[in-house]
């Protein structure tokens, strides 16, 4: 959430700085904001709104060598010109931007009221800006530890002095920062994807560490100036992939991505001889992966329920008991840390706050918990045990198409591997990895029907409420496809069991009520149907995500076919038309695709 952008050197800062927000603002869209230290003095300017809002304030010959910049999704106080960041002090000298939220923030600002500052926003992060201003300490970094020993929280911060034009300094503790090293420049940001334009070298500061960061050098250190020695690492990102490349959305792009990403995925990791996967990066031999008894995966939001789908998927070919919970909830109950259970953490970003904390909880209790990430280096990755790179490429809309079809890969790749030391034999085995070897070619099939699925979503326009419903395997998927919906079309939707129907939900089906069913050829299709039967007869309408060896008889059900895969892997491609679904219902709705409100692409902060 939020995004951070910081230059040095010896360009104009300003282009560097609103580029940089611009590759950033999928994680937060509320308003945005510059600070530069020109040759006549701190000059700041925000806007409500886009980046290109902050664009149209800003004078068409500013320049500064120095500057820091920020896209904010909202926490403390709305979204209104005086909370956008940077925030300053009373003089204007002392220049932050912050990622996180300072749990005490409340207390600090009363005692500044106190002593007669004047607060002018309703932020967390202003106070940062008097507390440093407020040190008697010589170096801006030592003023920057002094305020940050007064607070409680996460943060990422930048910040830059008017009395020290020449550099910026940086600190982190529980959200993601990292520097990028140029060629007498130097750049700081909360994501790569804002300095792949200008460098591959970046370092990554890691939770209590702070940075110097001047046109020539950066120095990392601890809060008692210990140097921490952080040296450059080269990341791989392609520009191109950050790009539409003629699309209308993002999302639309990431959609189609998703048969080439997958097969890059699955390159070298397939092995046919045996029937298994490699999984080189799980750090864990075939003798240790026998003694698990139990999977256990933590992720929020899609990366949870796509975690369900895993669960599934290990119970059927590893017969090991398997199940899911959000990472949310993980650590505030005290859970109990089992040594024969093997945790995976799921995030696209690998730097989802809550997934972190939990992973920090299993290991602090004695756990062993691998990683299922997209983004190489972040935080998650590199304090798992070890992990899967999901290797989806970038993802820049909000909701997750692609990383979330890895993630499901990712998990039928573990499953096979468990499965094979385990119980699951060389036939089955086989019979999986030859199901993952098709799985590009079926995903083809299924967006080259986007306009088929773009007919039944407008039959769907009209609806306030929607139920999405599935069974065992197919209630995940079903959860998921609720999740696409209310994200980016905001109509309400609700997921159930299909055995629960009978339960309560029944209640609420009308004709104004459509029914979105998961309805795989598998030994439960009987009872799906007849799940359907209950709903056609009180007056709703369904719809059907389906094979098409499935018969309906007279049922009045539209029925979006997909291709069938093994009955473990089905959940991985009935996901796909929902994905589709949603971004076509969403469409005619004339949504804002890519930035939906209230939303932010990586989250974090709790």
């Amino acid at each position: 959430m939020c995004g951070i952008v910081g230059y040095v050197g010896r360009a104009n800062a300003v282009p560097v700085l609103v580029e940089g927000l611009t590759q950033l603002e999928y994680r937060g869209y509320d308003s945005a904001g510059i600070g530069v230290l020109t040759s006549r003095g701190p000059k700041v300017f925000r806007a409500v709104g886009r980046v290109r809002d902050l664009t149209a304030t800003l004078p068409s010959r500013l320049t500064a060598k120095v500057g820091i910049g920020h896209t904010r999704w909202a926490t403390h106080g709305p979204a209104t010109e005086a909370n956008a960041h940077p925030h300053a002090d009373a003089t204007g000298r002392i220049l932050v931007v912050h990622n996180g939220i300072l749990d005490n923030a409340a207390a600090l600002r009363s005692r500044l009221a106190a002593d007669g500052v004047e607060l002018r926003s309703d932020t967390d992060t202003e106070v940062l800006a008097h507390l440093i201003a407020a040190s008697d300490a010589k170096t801006l970094s030592d003023k920057v530890i002094d305020a940050l020993g007064q607070v409680t929280g996460t943060y990422a911060i930048a910040v830059a002095d008017a009395d020290l034009p020449g550099e910026i300094v940086v600190a982190r503790q529980g959200s993601p920062l990292i520097l990028g090293v140029g060629d007498r420049e130097m750049f700081v940001a909360s994501d790569a994807a804002a300095l792949v334009r200008h460098t591959s070298s970046v370092v990554h500061l890691d939770d209590g560490e702070l940075a110097v960061v001047t046109a020539d050098s950066f120095r990392t250190f601890t809060a008692d100036q210990a140097d921490t020695g952080k040296q450059p690492e080269q990341i791989e990102l392609d520009v191109a992939e950050l790009e539409m490349g003629g699309h209308g959305t993002f999302m639309h792009k990431e959609m189609l991505e998703q048969p080439a990403s997958v097969q890059r995925m699955l390159t070298g990791r397939l092995d046919p001889r045996f029937g298994t996967a490699r999984l080189d990066g799980l750090g864990i031999d075939a003798r240790e992966l026998r003694m698990f008894k139990r999977v256990k995966a933590i992720g929020c939001g899609s990366a949870y329920y796509v975690g369900q789908m895993g669960a599934a998927m290990i119970e059927d070919l590893a017969r090991i008991p398997a199940d899911a919970e959000a990472a949310s909830e993980f650590r505030y109950r005290n859970p109990i840390i089992e040594p024969d259970t093997l945790y995976v953490a799921v995030s696209q970003s690998g730097e989802t706050a809550d997934t972190l904390f939990a992973v920090r909880e299993i290991q602090r209790k004695g756990g062993r918990v691998v990683g299922l990430v997209n983004v190489v280096g972040s935080t998650i990755a590199r304090e798992c045990d070890g992990g899967v790179y999901l290797h989806a490429g970038p993802e820049v809309s909000v909701c997750s198409t692609k990383a979330l079809t890895h993630m499901a890969v990712g998990f039928a790749l573990l499953a096979v591997t468990l499965g094979r030391v385990r119980d699951l034999s060389h036939a089955d085995g086989t019979r999986i990895v030859e199901a993952l070897q098709a799985l590009p070619d079926q995903l083809q099939q299924i967006v080259d029907a986007e306009d088929a699925i773009g007919v039944v979503a407008k039959e769907l326009v009209d609806a306030d409420n929607l139920f999405y419903i599935g069974r065992v395997r197919g209630f995940p998927v079903a959860r998921e496809g609720a999740q696409k919906l209310k994200e980016i079309s905001y109509q309400h939707a609700e997921a159930y069991q299909a055995s629960e129907l009978k339960h309560g939900p029944l209640a609420l089906i009308s004709p104004r009520m459509p029914t979105v069913a998961i309805v795989p050829d598998d030994d439960l299709t009987e009872r799906n149907v007849g799940a359907l039967h209950e709903i056609a007869a009180r007056g709703g309408t369904i719809v059907a995500i389906t094979h098409e060896s499935v018969d309906f008889g007279d049922l009045p059900v539209t029925r979006i076919d997909v291709p069938r895969s093994e009955v473990e892997l089905d959940p991985i491609l009935l996901t796909i038309p929902l994905q589709l679904l949603a971004y076509q219902l969403a469409t005619a709705l004339g949504r804002d695709i890519d930035r939906p409100r209230n939303l932010a692409k990586s989250v974090t902060v709790e």
